[in-house]
């Protein structure tokens, strides 16, 4: 009996201690890498309406008979990076990719660098969009269409197209 209780004992103990050194080395779930189509879709963003749409083809094939035919991603205020954003969560790293999405041409793609034209929806935010990762290099302005406007698909300039990195309110 005594030899039992002791085996018992001792696998006890070498269970609590696997289970210990497991929960020890574990990472929240929250950690890792995401790519989202919505800057606003990372945690740590704070968003409002008046989005800036980035689409991985020309105008002239993003939109064809009132259908998306092209990919798209969604910005909200200034992102320095368009290839995404890094934060620690407590003790681990949490990453965002900004991705091409909502299906068509260019769906996963990344959106830095792969954009070809643009649409600003938003009734008061001028957005402008940069060559370079922190708002540097060539840039094109993006007005507001104000609370009526059309929001018409513009193709970005010939320096932009296939090489954005960055935007912002203007």
């Amino acid at each position: 009996m005594k030899l039992i209780s002791l085996r018992a004992k001792t696998a006890a103990g070498a269970f609590a201690v696997t289970v210990a050194a497991l929960l020890s080395t574990a990472t929240p779930a929250q950690a890792g890498t995401f790519n989202v189509s919505d800057n606003c879709d990372v945690p740590w963003i704070s968003c409002s309406y008046g989005d800036l749409w980035m689409f991985y083809n020309s105008k002239d094939i993003a939109i064809q008979d009132g259908y998306y035919k092209s990919a798209f991603t969604t910005f909200y205020g200034n992102v320095s990076d368009h290839y995404g954003t890094s934060q620690y969560q407590g003790s681990t790293l949490s990453t965002y990719r900004y991705v091409f999405g909502n299906g068509g041409n260019g769906n996963g793609q990344y959106t830095k660098n792969n954009a070809a034209s643009v649409q600003n929806c938003a009734p008061d935010d001028n957005y402008r969009v940069y060559y370079n990762s922190g708002y540097g290099g060539t840039s094109q302005y993006f007005a507001a269409n104000g609370p009526y406007g059309d929001c018409n698909i513009t193709n970005l300039i010939s320096a932009l197209k296939n090489n954005n990195a960055s935007s912002h309110f203007a």
